[in-house]
């Protein structure tokens, strides 16, 4: 990283000094000193005690005065309790400022790792829903600030295109749908397909009232269903190849996938490869099948194959059902396997909401029992749930937003704010209310924690003065708009005067992105890179205000703010790009 060498360098000086206590390196802790200091860098004396007999500050003064004395760039140090905080002269910062515009921060100089991320995964029973877009815009980000940091990354999803759920939706059409199309009523596939998944669950809801009525008790109203059992032995046919019913199957997936296309447009995400689980299950049934004759797998007196998973202190699981139809984890299972034979992979990333952590440890379990040795590299990914001021969102009963119906209301809501904060007409209106409304809703998704649970507040993302994306964008506008009135400058990356806290604090802000790109990339938790974003933002607003950049009294001042202005703003596009959000040049 860009401040490698200076730490080295402090490092092996420190070595040098207590040379006779076998110092290593582990032993040395050196982090960038806390706001409310004097320093630039600081070294945490503590450890250092267990070298010398001497005091916390007689150690500090004996290191301090070692490091000054032999490094130009350090211009003071001072002790606060057990933290030597090292101060640099401005040199220094105008040598780094100006090597991060020569070598680029040297991102990307090698590859590390070839890694799989999967995300999005959806049901081909349901139009995408706020839900799927926390998973969307977590792998998308995930996967371009892995790129960034120097990894192959292969773009992959699951389509769940098969099961019981897939065949409610059947059922109903055939039963409710009259023959009618999407096209016939100018609906979106997968929402049409998706109004026939909620029919099911109000029509088997009715039946269910209708049994308990005439005194079927509860806990045998599945096996008195009609509605259900047709439902299941719609599957069974399925998976017996009923010519008729995969033409059905087909025909409405095909619906679903066209809009999921529209969808994924809108969004501006692609994938590498798409896998299916139609096709994945039937090799996990033949793994599981070759597991059984091993002994790894055993079979059960009613024919149902099942894991003893005793070893991982879990219960045991189900593979496949008494009847040879096949469970989500045996498609898992098989899912695995091909993503492994595909790619090789080092790291095997699945983007999956917390509600699956218990499926994706037994999964892991289960992978680990039959001998495959890349089991370890498999990562979960577990992000929390995006919930609504009235509640959880549940599919079935049809209580979710629509990414596409979301994505509109945030249009109408930018473009709303936008006429209302301009006096005069925006050129491009539609276009800009678009790019706008998309980052209020991305960087309201991604500035958490990937763990936290998101209570989702639409006006609180598009507030053009809040930790929002918008804010962002319009940082980026405003310095364009610095540039465009600043043709003329002479890129200037040093001054013959001291720096001014603010331009210092500034560098100091610019020369961290590679720094948090690692980060963000080792943690895989896109919301460091966007946090920085707000604060780079926020931090050139402050300077803005309170330093003249352009009417400075003095060229070199005005060029090496400009230059200052010009690196924010490619940080600005390059980090919020990474996140998959637009900047526009005007607001």
């Amino acid at each position: 990283m860009i401040f490698d060498k200076h730490i080295s360098d402090i490092s092996n000086l420190m070595i040098e000094l207590y040379s006779d206590y076998d110092l290593i390196e582990k032993d040395i802790q050196i982090q960038t000193t806390r706001k409310e200091f004097i320093g630039d860098f600081t070294i945490i004396i503590f450890p250092l005690t267990r070298f010398s007999s001497k005091s916390l500050s007689d150690i500090a003064t004996e290191l301090g005065e070692h490091l000054k004395n032999n490094l130009e760039y350090i211009k003071s140090f001072n002790l606060i309790k057990g933290f030597l905080n090292l101060e640099f002269q401005d040199s220094f910062w105008f040598d780094v400022f100006e090597y991060s515009f020569l070598k680029d921060f040297e991102l990307n100089k090698k590859t590390h790792k070839n890694i799989v991320i999967e995300s999005c995964s959806p049901n081909t029973n349901k139009p995408l829903h706020l839900g799927h877009l926390r998973n969307i815009v977590l792998g998308h980000a995930m996967a371009n600030i892995l790129v960034a940091d120097g990894n192959i990354v292969h773009r992959v999803q699951i389509i769940n295109d098969r099961g019981i759920h897939i065949c409610k939706s059947m059922l109903a059409w055939l039963k409710f749908g009259e023959g009618k199309t999407p096209i016939e009523l100018d609906v979106k596939g997968d929402s049409f397909v998706g109004r026939y998944y909620v029919l099911f669950e109000k029509k088997y809801q009715e039946e269910v009232q209708e049994l308990l009525s005439q005194g079927v008790p509860k806990d045998e109203i599945e096996l008195k269903s009609q509605l259900l059992n047709e439902a299941k032995e719609m599957l069974r046919n399925w998976e017996a190849g009923d010519l008729e019913l995969i033409k059905l199957w087909e025909k409405m997936n095909s619906w679903v996938y066209d809009g999921f296309e529209t969808t994924y447009k809108k969004i501006g995400v692609s994938f590498d490869k798409i896998y299916y689980e139609s096709d994945t299950y039937l090799i996990g049934k033949k793994h599981v099948l070759n597991g059984v004759k091993s002994s790894i797998f055993e079979v059960s007196p009613d024919n149902s194959i099942w894991v003893n998973l005793d070893d991982y202190d879990l219960d045991k699981k189900l593979l496949l059902r008494s009847d040879g139809t096949a469970v989500y984890m045996t498609q898992d299972v098989g899912t695995a396997i091909l993503r492994y034979d595909d790619f090789s992979f080092d790291q095997m990333i699945y983007i999956v909401g917390n509600e699956q952590n218990h499926h994706f440890n037994v999964l892991f379990k289960i992978l680990l029992k039959m001998g495959l040795d890349w089991t370890d590299n498999l990562f979960h990914l577990s992000y929390g749930m995006v919930n609504l001021p009235d509640g959880k969102m549940k599919s079935r009963e049809g209580t979710v937003i629509d990414i596409d119906d979301l994505l509109e209301e945030m249009h109408t809501n930018a473009r709303k704010i936008i006429l209302e904060s301009n006096k005069s007409d925006i050129k491009d209106i539609d276009d800009l209310s678009i790019i706008v409304g998309d980052a209020a809703l991305k960087y309201f998704i991604l500035k958490p924690d990937v763990k936290k649970d998101i209570m989702f507040n639409p006006e609180e993302s598009i507030d053009f003065n809040g930790h929002t994306g918008p804010f962002i964008q319009y940082t980026y506008a405003r310095i364009n708009s610095i540039l465009l009135r600043a043709e003329d400058y002479d890129k200037t990356m040093r001054l013959n005067r001291d720096l001014l806290q603010e331009e210092k604090s500034l560098i100091q802000l610019i020369l961290n992105y590679p720094i948090i790109l690692h980060q963000a990339a080792d943690n895989l938790n896109p919301s460091i890179l966007a946090n920085y974003l707000y604060n780079l933002s926020k931090e050139y607003n402050h300077f803005y205000q309170k330093i003249p950049i352009l009417n400075s009294g003095s060229v070199s001042d005005t060029n090496f703010r400009v230059t200052l202005s010009v690196k924010v703003s490619v940080l600005i596009y390059k980090g919020m790009d990474l996140l998959g959000i637009k900047v526009p040049k005007r607001m």
